[in-house]
């Protein structure tokens, strides 16, 4: 009964923190998307000035931790900052803040594994489709714009969604450049009261929540971009 009392009053503060974890997932999820496309497309190119750089990209960001890219970003880039013009610019008071470094870790992350899986969805749209746009005399952009990528997102929204949902999960990780998102609130409340287990199962309940609403709502876009399909039965 007693841990239950230090579970719910634990809650109204890590309430308060959801909405910073939110913003890390929207910011991240955003730019991680266009990033990915973009990436995506450089690496479907046929020329090496694009293809490389970005195969480098992914395979790096994909093939090392998270956790590392965090500390690198963070620790790297706040050595190099403070030696430059940068800190006696306007931008000095926003760098400065572990936030953006972050959303720059986590886009970029988030980034590389959505331009693999756009990449494999616009590979498995028919060529005969493509033919069929050049044949009506459609540009390679507008063949793009109408034709390739709504057919790859599509294709890869469940997939999408399900790195979407990772992420939300993953922004916990910002807790350790002194973030006080949902998981960083719930180590302060854990200096603070000395209790363990009690913060995390609040934290814990918080994100189950938001994972389920952030399910539902995902399920909804994916139906309606869907909505073309015929169920068979």
């Amino acid at each position: 009964m007693e841990t239950i009392t230090n579970v719910l009053t634990f809650l109204p503060s890590l309430i308060k923190a959801t909405p910073l974890t939110l913003l890390l997932t929207a910011t991240a999820g955003l730019f991680g998307l266009v990033i990915g496309t973009l990436t995506a497309l450089a690496r479907l190119s046929k020329n090496p000035l694009l293809s490389w750089p970005a195969f480098v990209f992914t395979f790096a960001f994909r093939g090392t931790p998270l956790l590392v890219q965090l500390y690198l970003i963070y620790y790297g880039l706040g050595q190099i900052l403070p030696g430059t013009w940068v800190r006696h610019s306007v931008l000095w008071p926003y760098l400065r803040d572990g936030l953006w470094y972050a959303i720059a870790a986590l886009s970029l992350n988030q980034a590389a594994y959505n331009a693999e899986v756009i990449r494999g969805s616009i590979q498995a749209i028919p060529r005969g489709q493509i033919e069929a746009a050049m044949s009506i005399g459609m540009s390679k952009w507008k063949i793009l714009r109408r034709v390739t990528l709504p057919q790859a997102f599509r294709h890869c929204m469940p997939v999408l969604t399900s790195d979407l949902i990772i992420l939300l999960k993953t922004t916990s990780l910002a807790s350790t450049i002194t973030i006080l998102e949902v998981m960083g609130t719930a180590r302060m409340l854990q200096r603070q009261s000395l209790l363990i287990f009690e913060p995390l199962i609040a934290a814990g309940i918080i994100y189950f929540a938001v994972v389920f609403i952030l399910t539902r709502i995902m399920n909804t876009v994916e139906r309606r971009m869907t909505s073309y399909r015929v169920v068979r039965a």
